[in-house]
């Protein structure tokens, strides 16, 4: 494998899922270990990474939609499947920014429902299907993350509810907060919590506690959270206390 090829692996690998070992990240790319120390040298020289005991990890912020949209995508799915599920027939569904929302508009196709959406990603998927209304917020465009943010999007949102909203986050720390990396997309989506009646958090496994330094809101604004595996004890613990039904591949822990 070339060495720029490496890079890009490393680079998505700790985006995605956080500070890693260089023993994991050798044995995901089948390289040895040696080979990896070299190249996360190399990586913090270019100011991409930092290294840390054992390891690496790079700083928060702005990942491209295309990059995070390949990673733990049948993990997105099962979760995406069992939010679909929840969802009846003529009922409004404001879908959040994010790849685990898209996933979820893909399982909405020939439904009668209303989707309010400002992530464009979700827009095209649902542009076609003409069983659905589909409202598009306005705002400024992130055209990296493919979506719509700013005062307008705020407003917009002001005017409008929706029976659910199925939210996405970067991180849930163990006290239930849930997190984002973007201080922008904040805003927008304390707004959707206000818009919408249920409010739905939708979390791989890689997301506890994942990362984050903005809080989006605390337990006490969720009603369900749709995940894939088992939460910690102490996250789900604060999820319990605020009346939080979590809902984990194809069971229920409450």
């Amino acid at each position: 494998m070339l060495a720029e090829r490496r890079h890009q692996l490393i680079l998505r690998a700790l985006r995605s899922g956080g500070p890693a070992a260089v023993t994991d990240l050798s044995e995901q790319l089948g390289v040895s270990p040696a080979t990896i120390r070299r190249d996360l040298v190399k990586l913090e020289e270019d100011g991409l990474l930092t290294r840390v005991h054992g390891g690496a990890v790079v700083e928060e912020g702005d990942q491209p939609f295309a990059e995070v949209a390949e990673v733990r995508v049948p993990e997105k799915d099962a979760i995406a499947a069992h939010a679909a599920a929840m969802i009846e027939d003529g009922q409004s569904v404001l879908l959040d920014i994010g790849t685990t929302a898209f996933r979820l508009a893909r399982q909405l196709h020939g439904r009668r429902l209303t989707v309010i959406t400002s992530n464009l990603v979700v827009y095209e998927e649902l542009a076609d299907d003409e069983g659905i209304e589909l409202v598009l917020l306005g705002g400024m465009v992130r055209r990296e993350y493919r979506s719509l943010v700013g005062f307008l999007t705020e407003d917009n949102l002001r005017q409008l509810h929706a029976d659910w909203l199925f939210l996405g986050t970067s991180g849930v720390r163990p006290g239930g907060q849930v997190m984002d990396t973007t201080v922008v997309e904040v805003p927008v989506k304390r707004a959707m919590i206000k818009a919408g009646d249920k409010v739905v958090l939708l979390a791989d496994a890689a997301k506890f506690p994942g990362t984050g330094m903005a809080k989006v809101c605390g337990p006490e604004d969720l009603d369900v959270l749709v995940t894939n595996a088992p939460v910690d004890p102490a996250t789900r613990s604060s999820l319990e206390e605020a009346g939080v039904e979590v809902v984990v591949a194809g069971k229920v822990q409450t």
